[in-house]
C-alpha cells in the first residue's frame, strides 16, 4: 500500500512542469534555480513571498537537461570529486558554495555540468542525495544511498571520506582483475593476427615458390598451405561468422535467463572461476560493511549491495538472505545455505553479528580476500605467461619449420 503510494506521488512529482528562474534580493545579489510549479506565476509568487525580486523565468527545456552520457564521467573523476568534497565539508563550507567550487574546477565539462545541476537542485531547496538521483549513470544508488545516510546523521563529511575510501580500494581491485585478464587476451589477439597473416600473406608467396619446383610438398607443409587457401577462399564468411557469434552472445548475455547461466558458468570456470569469486566476496564484504558503518539498515544496505554483485548469482544470493532476514533470520544461516560464498567469510560474518561488529569484521574480511586477489592475479599470470608463450612460439615456429621443410628436401635432394 504504501509502495503504491510512492509510486503514485512519484508519478505526479514528475508530471509537474518546472521552471528555470533568475532573481535578485535585497542587496542585489543574483540568484538562479529551478523549480517545480504549475504555471510561471506560481513561480514569481513563491519567489516574490521570499523576499526576490524576479528577473525572468521560463519553462526548463530538453536542451537545459543534465544528462551524464555513459562513458562521459571517469571513475577518478567522481573519486576526486568526493575526496575534495568530504574536506571542504569537514572544514565547514557550505553545502553550496562548495558545489559551486568543484564544478568551477572541474575539468571534464560533463562531469562539471552534473556538478553545476546538482548545485542548483540544492539551491531550490532539494536535498543533496535527492539531487544525486537524478544521475544515476554518474552516481551510483549505493552513492546516493551513503549520502542519504550522512545528511540525516549530519555526518555527511565522514561518509564522503568513506566513499572515497571504498571506491580506492574497489578502483585499485578493477585494476589487478582487468590487468589479469588483459594479458592474456592481448597476446591471443596478436597470436591470431600474425598467424592470419602469415596465413594470408606470407605463405601464398611461398606456394608459388613451392608450385614452381613441381614436386610433392612434406606433409606439415600441405596442410599449412591448404589451410591458407581454404582462409583466403572464405576469409568473408569466416569474418561473418564471428560476428554473429559475437551478436548472439550479446543477445545471450543480455537475456536474463542467459547472463544467469553464463554468471553460474564463469563461477566455476578453470583458471579464472576462483579468483572471480574472491573479487565478488572482497566486492560483498567491502560494500556491506561500508553502509552498515554509514548507518543504513541493513535491509537496505543487502539490496544495494546485491544490485552491485556485478554477478547475477551472487545477487540472487545476497537477494534470497535479504528475504531471510526480513522474516526475522540472522544473516550467517541464510548465507551458508546459498553455498555462494566461502565458510570462512559465513562463520566470521557469524561471529561479528554476534558481538554487535559486523561493520569491521567485513571490513577484515575485505581486507583479506584484497590480499587474496593479489595473490590470485600474481598465480593466474605466472600460469599464464608460459601457456602464452609456447602458444606463440609453437604458431610462428610451427609455420617456419613447415615453410622451409621443402627447401631442406630440395637441398638434401641436389647434395
Amino acid at each position: 500500500m504504501a509502495q503504491a503510494a510512492t509510486v503514485k506521488a512519484a508519478a505526479k512529482k514528475s508530471s509537474t512542469p518546472v521552471y528555470l528562474w533568475e532573481a535578485k534580493t535585497k542587496q542585489g545579489e543574483v540568484k538562479k534555480g529551478e523549480m517545480e510549479a504549475g504555471d510561471e506565476k506560481a513561480v514569481e509568487a513563491r519567489l516574490i513571498s521570499l523576499g526576490l525580486t524576479v528577473t525572468k523565468v521560463r519553462k526548463k527545456s530538453l536542451l537545459d537537461m543534465n544528462i551524464a552520457l555513459p562513458g562521459g564521467v571517469a571513475s577518478k573523476d567522481i573519486l576526486i570529486f568526493t575526496r575534495q568534497f568530504a574536506t571542504m565539508i569537514d572544514a565547514g563550507l557550505p553545502l553550496v558554495q562548495c558545489l559551486d567550487i568543484l564544478g568551477s574546477q572541474t575539468e571534464n565539462a560533463a562531469f562539471r555540468k552534473v556538478v553545476f545541476a546538482i548545485k542548483t537542485r540544492v539551491e531550490g531547496g532539494s536535498t543533496f542525495s535527492d539531487a544525486l538521483k537524478e544521475h544515476p549513470k554518474v552516481f551510483d544508488e549505493l552513492y546516493v544511498q551513503l549520502c542519504a545516510a550522512g545528511e540525516v546523521g549530519g555526518i555527511l563529511d565522514t561518509i564522503l571520506n568513506r566513499l572515497a575510501v571504498y571506491r580506492e580500494k574497489s578502483e585499485k581491485l578493477y585494476r589487478k582483475v582487468k590487468g589479469a585478464l588483459t594479458y592474456p587476451i592481448a597476446v591471443v589477439c596478436i597470436g591470431i593476427l600474425v598467424t592470419g597473416v602469415l596465413l594470408v600473406k606470407v605463405t601464398p608467396v611461398f606456394a608459388k615458390m613451392f608450385a614452381d619446383f613441381g614436386s610433392a610438398l612434406p606433409g606439415p607443409t600441405q596442410v599449412v598451405v591448404s589451410l591458407s587457401d581454404w582462409l583466403q577462399a572464405n576469409l568473408i564468411y569466416l569474418m561473418i561468422g564471428i560476428a554473429v557469434v559475437i551478436v548472439a552472445f550479446r543477445m545471450f548475455y543480455q537475456n536474463p535467463r542467459g547472463r544467469e547461466i553464463f554468471d553460474k558458468g564463469i563461477l566455476y570456470a578453470p583458471l579464472i572461476g576462483d579468483l572471480i569469486r574472491k573479487v565478488a566476496v572482497a566486492r560483498f564484504t567491502r560494500t556491506l560493511g561500508t553502509m552498515i558503518s554509514s548507518g543504513v539498515p541493513i535491509l537496505d544496505a543487502l539490496d544495494v549491495t546485491a544490485k552491485t554483485a556485478g554477478n547475477r548469482t551472487i545477487e540472487k544470493g545476497i537477494q534470497y538472505v535479504r528475504a531471510k532476514i526480513a522474516e526475522g533470520k540472522n544473516i550467517a544461516g541464510p548465507l551458508a545455505e546459498t553455498k555462494v560464498f566461502p565458510s570462512m567469510v559465513v562463520q566470521m560474518i557469524g561471529v561479528g553479528e554476534a558481538t554487535g561488529a559486523m561493520d569491521q569484521m567485513l571490513g577484515k574480511i575485505a581486507d583479506f580476500y584484497d590480499d587474496e586477489v593479489d595473490a590470485g592475479v600474481a598465480s593466474l599470470t605466472s600460469l599464464i605467461e608460459p601457456i602464452m608463450m609456447v602458444f606463440l612460439g609453437g604458431a610462428v615456429g610451427g609455420f617456419l619449420i613447415a615453410m622451409y621443410l621443402p627447401i631442406f628436401s630440395i637441398a638434401g635432394a641436389i647434395k
